[in-house]
């Protein structure tokens, strides 16, 4: 049963852009933003959920991503900080999506999501741990 809320942002990673996330024309490569999106994904679960990634994988319980969208509004440089903004957007059985922002300065430059599917490490997929289910059950009746 799909838990479709309004996104709860959980509290924002800074990342400070390093030169070898850059092109050569000097903006941060446009596939770098899915590693920004995986480091602001794992801190979501930690954080707000109280649930490490690691455990999950310890669990025999994987997340790839099955679908991502990007939409690039204003170009990220080196040196730059960046904030990076998750939030849970929907919840089943088998799937989490997750939909992010990344400012600097306030300014919005990139906007995401990504759709994740609970499998086993045979690649199969299952139903979502029951430790990670109880804890989104208690997230979503936090959030309303």
């Amino acid at each position: 049963m799909s838990q479709e809320r309004a996104p709860r942002w959980g509290e924002p990673v800074f990342y400070r852009v390093i030169y070898g996330d850059t092109d050569r024309a000097g903006v941060v490569y446009y596939a770098n933003y899915l590693r920004l999106f995986e480091m602001g994904r794992t801190e979501w679960m930690r954080n707000v959920l109280g649930t490490p990634y690691r455990r999950l994988e310890e669990s025999g319980v994987l997340f790839p991503v099955v679908e991502a969208h990007i939409r690039y509004k204003a170009p990220a440089f080196y040196d730059d900080l960046l904030e990076i903004r998750t939030a849970l957007e929907d919840a089943s059985r088998v799937t989490l999506t997750f939909c992010y922002e990344i400012k600097r300065d306030g300014k919005l430059l990139v906007t995401g999501n990504t759709r994740h599917v609970a499998a086993g490490t045979d690649g199969r997929l299952t139903r979502i741990p029951r430790d990670l289910s109880y804890a989104l059950s208690r997230f979503f009746e936090k959030t309303g």
